[in-house]
């Protein structure tokens, strides 16, 4: 049979599943997600199939490219559906998430690395440099709705706005795993620090702004005839998230933090647009189209590509607690002193999902770089992502459930007194 043949209708079906799975899904303590990697498992365990599933490792550059796509759909689509204006105040929780409880999180991993998995220190940086941020694609169950939606409560909006900035933000750490590989790995820390920290962070955050502010005039200021708004074509969405990227990574800047911004940047030129509906309903279905395909190979990397060939005890442990010890705890610590209620703190710690970008930071660092252990990385980060799949996908829609109800019985208590 022709294996291009198979391949092909094989798209047709996950492209159907795409579309139909999520309106079954929705009142279900399942998701998406899960449906898509147990499919996957199921599909590449047929003893027919052995070898056709690599393992990511020795496909890294395949992986780095499919993850990265990805991601960057996803972090366009995040930060058009924010309806919160940027500002210091308004996104608090969001900066004590970034600032206080990533760099917790990435010191607990280190020591655990270390300690229990026997990693040494440019290993055990990349882990959990890779495992730090909340995913953007998978963590869209607790983000906001679409444009102008008008319900961002703290949880949904807080999760929405670190997914989209923390995974620039922990790409120093990875590259710092990169530089102690290197031989005079303590001279270029400083290096590293200049490079990786200040000028990668400033040139992502100011390409993105500038391409975002341009585009944005583009699209909604130039003489009627000419706005690209007119059109009402939302893969304009995938031209711009291109073009931010691209231009970004060009100077050398963090092209995932450009991406955000530029699409913060472009909701702000003209924020109550209905344009900006098409554009993220295009960036939704993609990022959901791609996210199911890779789902589904990484469901096939698990029973036909050995990836849980090096998991270990010691490694199963340190997965259970990063996703219930480390994240929670550095997320409660990041929000101390801050006003919502404790069930939402524990909430925004709970759900830091981790997932496709693990994936693409992974094989980016293993691509540039020789670490150690490489197996046991990938089992680890594979194994977290499974369970933090699993869990999450399960308790997601009960707990907001929950929350929301909280919410509005707060509201109107509120309201009558």
């Amino acid at each position: 049979m022709n294996a291009y043949v198979v391949v092909l209708a094989g798209f047709g079906v996950v492209v159907l599943l795409t579309a139909w799975l999520p309106m079954v899904l929705k009142e279900l303590p399942l998701s998406l997600p899960i449906f898509c990697v147990g499919l996957g498992a199921l599909i590449f365990a047929f003893p027919e199939l052995p070898g056709v599933m690599p393992h990511p490792g020795e496909e890294l550059a395949i992986v780095e490219h499919l993850s990265e796509f990805v991601v960057i759909i996803s972090l366009m689509g995040a930060g058009l559906k924010i309806d919160r204006p940027f500002g210091w105040k308004r996104w608090r929780l969001t900066w004590r998430l970034l600032g206080i409880a990533m760099p917790l999180t990435i010191l607990g991993l280190v020591w655990m690395g270390q300690q229990m998995l026997g990693l040494s220190l440019a290993a055990s940086l990349l882990l959990a440099g890779a495992l730090a941020p909340t995913d953007p694609v998978l963590a869209s169950d607790v983000q906001v709705g679409p444009p102008m939606d008008r319900e961002e409560d703290e949880v949904r909006f807080t999760l929405t706005s670190e997914a989209g900035l923390n995974d620039g933000l922990a790409f120093p750490f990875v590259l710092l795993a990169i530089s102690l590989t290197q031989e005079g790995g303590v001279t270029g820390v400083a290096e590293w620090f200049v490079y990786a920290v200040a000028w990668k962070i400033a040139a992502g955050i100011g390409m993105g702004y500038g391409v975002g502010r341009a585009l944005g005039w583009l699209t909604f200021h130039l003489p009627n005839r000419a706005k690209l708004s007119r059109t009402g074509a939302g893969f304009v969405a995938l031209g711009i998230t291109c073009i931010a990227y691209g231009l970004t990574e060009m100077v050398r800047g963090y092209g995932f933090l450009a991406v955000f911004v530029a699409a913060l940047a472009l909701r702000a030129t003209e924020p109550e647009h209905e344009y900006h509906q098409k554009l993220h309903d295009f960036a939704e279905e993609l990022e959901r189209l791609m996210m199911m395909v890779l789902l589904v190979l990484f469901g096939g990397a698990i029973t036909g590509g050995d990836l849980f060939d090096a998991l270990t005890w010691q490694a199963a442990a340190f997965a259970f607690l990063a996703i219930f010890v480390v994240r929670p705890l550095a997320g409660w610590i990041g929000l101390i002193g801050t006003h919502p209620p404790s069930g939402e703190k524990a909430a925004i710690g709970f759900f830091g999902i981790r997932g496709i970008g693990s994936v693409y930071y992974l094989a980016y660092a293993m691509g540039h770089a020789k670490f150690d252990d490489g197996h046991l990385l990938w089992s680890t980060t594979g194994f977290i992502i499974l369970v933090s799949i699993v869990l999450h996908g399960i308790t997601v829609t009960p707990t907001m459930r929950r929350l929301d109800l909280r919410r509005k019985l707060a509201e109107r208590t509120a309201a009558r007194a």
